[in-house]
């Protein structure tokens, strides 16, 4: 084979290299933006094989933290969720919802056994929430208002026991 032949090849195939993956990355990529409304949870407490719905959580602010029992950024923050659940207890307008992202429920139940960690756990039913919320990793935390607008993303560990934290959380049950 002469060199230019070789070149031209070479160009096509590498062309046709990119277009494959260009096709292959270009599946619609599913993203909440604050302001929006929340998409839907698909979640089941474990506990006791229940499907949470919509109406379970009617007029609350709702934490949504996604994590995972092999994350290391997860357990930096789980002391600080573990303490805003504290502060918050008794608030009936207030729920928190943390959920199991490529973990197995067993797993995480045992992490948080571990550690004496007390917050609500549920599995994301065929990990569809995940995909509604268009989760990219872990810890990624989702902070809803009453009327089910998402308020605040955030990708990454956080301090949810911090008096900033604290003072939008409690400004949304306020409004």
């Amino acid at each position: 084979m002469n060199s230019k032949k070789f070149v031209l090849l070479l160009v096509f195939s590498l062309a046709v290299f990119f277009l494959i993956l260009t096709f292959v990355n270009s599946k619609p990529k599913h993203d909440v933006a604050e302001g929006l409304y929340t998409p839907l949870l698909e979640i089941k407490d474990d506990k006791t094989g229940r499907k949470l719905i919509p109406s379970d959580f009617k007029d609350k602010v709702l934490f949504v933290n996604f994590w995972a029992s092999w994350c290391p950024p997860c357990k930096e923050e789980m002391p600080s969720i573990e303490s805003l659940l504290k502060s918050m207890y008794g608030n009936e307008k207030f729920q928190m919802i943390t959920i199991l992202y490529e973990d197995p429920y067993d797993d995480g139940i045992a992490y948080m056994k571990q550690y004496g960690y007390t917050f609500p756990v549920y599995s994301d039913i065929n990990g569809v929430t995940a995909q509604n919320f268009g989760v990219t990793g872990v810890p990624e935390t989702y902070i809803i208002d009453k009327k089910g607008n998402l308020r605040k993303r955030v990708l990454g560990p956080a301090e949810w026991n911090s008096p900033e934290a604290k003072n939008f959380i409690n400004s949304l049950l306020n409004e």
